[in-house]
């Protein structure tokens, strides 16, 4: 397996999208990071603006720690900024707090894929940290050459996908979060009607690392799919 070259290609072209996904974020927040939004607030207070607009009471803003570590904790109702947003006043930081209050809002209205992606949560981190060890263990009693390599890699492939489901309903969760934002921040007339086409840009270029990571976790399932035999015939290889 470690010298298969289809392997290092799934990789490859996964760990290449990823970089490119996270070039674009960093280079379009940075941009944007530098243009201060005319109506002065701060990323807390769009957040802030943006509850009022919606009249959800009850969640609490902070900043935390790290760049780009901003989100949003359902259990907890707690909105969490990071440095570059919370306290800054730039159209960066506007379109990400605004992103963040969306999950909030779809949180406050039982968002449909925002309740199951919270209740996949488990599952897809028990698949995720057991599937390899199990994939691994179904190549070396023979793939599907014998009985208990066929179950094995079944178990492997069946607990691999729950990561790759969780990857596939965080697209719609997240693509709508900034739906509701950039709706809020222009009929809330939060910025400017020209500045939310840049939080527009930070946003779009943020939904790629999603798109990333899903594609990536797809390309692996299905090579794992051809290399332990489930379809494609597979190569049964030692």
């Amino acid at each position: 397996m470690y010298f298969d070259p289809l392997y290092w290609l799934v990789i490859g072209a996964g760990m290449l999208l990823s970089l490119w996904a996270q070039f674009r974020v960093k280079s379009t927040f940075s941009r944007y990071s530098q243009e201060i939004t005319r109506s002065g607030l701060t990323g807390a207070d769009v957040a802030r603006r943006i509850l009022e607009i919606n009249r959800i009471d009850g969640v609490t803003i902070e900043g935390v720690q790290g760049s780009l570590t901003d989100h949003y904790d359902p259990r907890i109702r707690k909105l969490r900024l990071s440095e570059d947003v919370y306290a800054r006043r730039s159209i960066a930081a506007a379109g990400v707090a605004a992103h963040e209050v969306g999950h909030a809002i779809q949180h406050a209205q039982s968002y449909g894929p925002l309740r199951f992606r919270s209740a996949w949560v488990p599952v897809a981190n028990l698949g995720g940290g057991v599937s390899m060890f199990v994939i691994i263990a179904a190549l070396g009693m023979g793939g599907m050459a014998t009985a208990l390599g066929r179950t094995l890699a079944t178990v492997g492939i069946l607990m691999f996908a729950t990561t790759t489901a969780f990857t596939l309903i965080t697209l719609p969760v997240e693509f709508d979060a900034s739906r509701r934002a950039l709706a809020s921040l222009q009929s809330g007339g939060v910025i400017p009607a020209d500045e939310v086409a840049g939080a527009r840009r930070v946003l779009s270029a943020a939904a790629l690392t999603y798109v990333a990571a899903f594609v990536t976790s797809l390309l692996t399932l299905l090579y794992w799919l051809v290399r332990l035999g489930l379809i494609g015939g597979g190569r049964r290889r030692d």
